[in-house]
């Protein structure tokens, strides 16, 4: 069993958050990164880690907070038919949901 905190966990995954953005910055926006071959790949583990690690959190009152369950099922999706993603949905993960996720983390950390 992990002796790592649902703190450090969130804290990893605003890192993870904070490599996403370098990543579109980097590429000079979310589309040219997707359309580039280590962008996409990059983008896509950062994705993975984060709905891994949302759903290693033990704390319900904090999992009530977060997209647990979509976040895993988007990690699963990725990992297990990586040549089927469809850029689309994760063009959108990654330009609405994941700025939300950011937004939602660190309202808990005010807590």
């Amino acid at each position: 069993m992990s002796k790592i905190s649902d703190t450090s966990r969130l804290e990893f995954i605003l890192e993870m958050i904070e490599d996403i953005e370098f990543i579109i910055k980097e590429n000079n926006s979310l589309t040219k990164a997707l359309n580039s071959r280590i962008g996409k790949h990059a983008l896509l583990m950062c994705l993975m880690q984060i709905g891994e690690t949302l759903h290693k959190i033990k704390d319900e009152e904090i999992r009530k907070e977060l997209p647990v369950k979509g976040a895993y099922d988007v990690r699963n999706f990725i990992a297990h038919d990586y040549e089927g993603v469809d850029l689309g949905l994760i063009d959108n993960i990654l330009r609405y949901l994941i700025p939300e996720l950011k937004m939602t983390i660190e309202n808990l950390n005010k807590k």
